[in-house]
């Protein structure tokens, strides 16, 4: 899939759609991303450092992956390559590597872009390390799927993942405006017509000038759609509100709340408003599992299962007969008791592994699978906890250089007060058997 105004700039067809002859001369052109192309933006320091790595860009479509890699190679001087994962196998990467390394031989460096670099298999994209480690190639691969599900741990590694965001409105209104300046012709839209054409975009800068084009090519002269005409015209339905914008967030941030605020009513009544303004069932479902761990975690383990069943019975149901399921949740979760415990837990476990890098677990809980490993201690002293009276031993399992830490501590409510309560006789043990081998 070729992204954001991939055409030749020296090409001034004007048959040609209209993305293309759009498509930025230099990245000062590029509208949107400010948070990579700004004045302090990552792709701006590194131009201004002379050295650019292997990049993953990662985004919705029609945000300018392809436009941003092509105009890189310009800025900083390498050979421009282009493959899709698409339409691409092993042969034709092996050319591309063959021809970049005799491009390195007569001195000049390759800038290889990959479109929809998530397509490759596993064996594939490792066949891109050796290249990228010798200095061959520089990698640039633009994805639409996360990178952290779609591509190998080792490529990761050895490349910075960069986020391309959704086009604003603001954006995309730059747009129809670079677009009206080359046709010489404003857009026959009343401003309430004009807003609707950038809700339809939804983002996406190529589908926008795909929309200007059907407008600019189906109306009457002298005609001014407004936003019903418009809808005609381009045959899409305008959402009731912005999936993208305020009005979503508000709205799933109001369902949250009132979830967590035990308010069965005014759950059941957001749920209600996002069904009705056209939201996926699935992305509330996604979101209800998420507050069953976030709010309401062990103090009513059923929570999340009771979540989760709701999504399956969606997915075998579908609408409307499957989202009752869905409000059975929101009503469950609602009047289930409320913890953090874990979600509080979670973050500071993370924020200590974050910290302290990879000290070795002790050694008496190691594994000894082979006689070497044996004879170096590992698994030495292990105590069986089924083999102990209490089955508990009391043994140490953090790391020596990090220190028992303390995360979970649950609440008085619902089943995390009987967890507290054995997390406490636990506790107790541990210091009874920690007193008695000292002593």
């Amino acid at each position: 899939m070729s992204d954001l105004f991939a055409a030749d700039p020296a090409d001034n067809d004007t048959a040609r759609p209209l993305a293309d002859q759009l498509r930025p001369r230099s990245l000062d052109e590029v509208i949107g991303q400010p948070h990579l192309l700004g004045p302090d933006g990552t792709l701006r320091r590194m131009i201004a450092s002379g050295r650019l790595g292997s990049l993953i860009l990662w985004g919705p479509p029609g945000t300018g992956k392809t436009t941003v890699a092509r105009l890189l190679a310009d800025q900083i001087g390498y050979t421009f390559e282009q493959i899709s994962a698409v339409f691409s196998g092993v042969a034709d990467l092996k050319k591309v590597f063959e021809k970049a390394r005799f491009q390195r031989l007569s001195g000049h460096r390759t800038l290889l872009f990959v479109d929809e670099i998530h397509r490759f298999n596993r064996a594939q994209q490792d066949g891109f390390l050796p290249v990228m480690e010798d200095g061959t190639v520089v990698l640039v691969g633009a994805t639409t799927e996360n990178p952290s599900f779609e591509l190998n741990a080792a490529l990761l590694s050895r490349s910075q993942v960069l986020r391309f965001e959704s086009l604003g409105l603001d954006d995309l209104e730059k747009l129809v405006q670079r677009a009206e300046a080359l046709t010489g012709a404003a857009l026959p839209l009343a401003p309430e017509a004009r807003q609707t054409l950038l809700t339809l975009a939804d983002g996406d800068g190529r589908a926008l000038l795909g929309l200007v084009e059907e407008v600019l090519a189906s109306a009457k002269a002298g005609e001014v759609l407004d936003a019903a005409g418009l809808l005609t015209v381009v045959q899409r339905r305008a959402p009731i509100y912005d999936k993208a914008q305020d009005g979503h967030y508000n709205l799933i941030s109001a369902l949250h709340k009132t979830i967590r605020g035990s308010d069965p009513d005014a759950a059941l009544y957001y749920f209600a408003r996002m069904l009705v303004a056209g939201e996926d069932p699935l992305f509330l479902a996604r979101r209800l599992i998420r507050m069953a761990s976030e709010d309401i975690g062990e103090a009513d383990p059923q929570a999340l299962p009771m979540a989760v069943a709701a999504r399956d019975a969606y997915q075998m149901l579908g609408s409307p007969e499957g989202e009752l399921a869905l409000a059975q949740v929101v009503v469950h979760l609602a009047l289930a008791p409320k913890s953090n415990a874990v979600y509080t837990a979670f973050k500071a476990a993370m924020s200590v592994a974050r910290e302290t890098g990879s000290p070795m677990p002790p050694m008496v809980i190691l594994n000894a699978p082979t006689k070497l490993m044996k004879g170096s201690g590992y698994g030495e002293g292990y105590i069986y906890d089924h083999d102990t009276p209490e089955a508990f031993s009391g043994q140490e399992y953090f790391p020596e250089k990090i220190g028992r830490k303390k995360f979970y501590h649950p609440v008085e409510r619902g089943f995390e007060r009987d967890l507290r309560k054995r997390i406490d006789y636990f506790e107790r043990l541990r210091a009874a058997k920690r007193d008695e081998a000292e002593g």
